[in-house]
């Protein structure tokens, strides 16, 4: 035990890429049946989580990204796709 331990202060919690978490959250509104456009975009302009199915643990993955993140992520990937 003479070795240092490291503390760290955000515990287990890290950092989701935008990009993975609309991908899991896509396919589990696939998975469920829903028309997963229609869902994430009720989620992003309104901010309710209910349009996200807890399947697959989506609604705590999209919850720990901002709202304005996951737009800035489709905006970028839209623009750089029609180059």
């Amino acid at each position: 035990m003479d070795e240092t331990m490291k503390f760290d202060l955000r515990g287990e919690e890290q950092e989701v890429a935008p990009k993975e978490v609309l991908m899991l959250v896509y396919e589990a509104l696939k998975e469920k049946g829903y028309n997963p456009i229609n869902q994430i975009v009720g989620y992003l302009l309104s901010g309710d989580p209910a349009y996200i199915p807890r399947h697959n643990n989506a609604r705590a993955m999209i919850r720990k990204v901002e709202r304005d993140e996951l737009m800035e992520e489709l905006v970028r990937f839209y623009l750089q796709s029609h180059k």
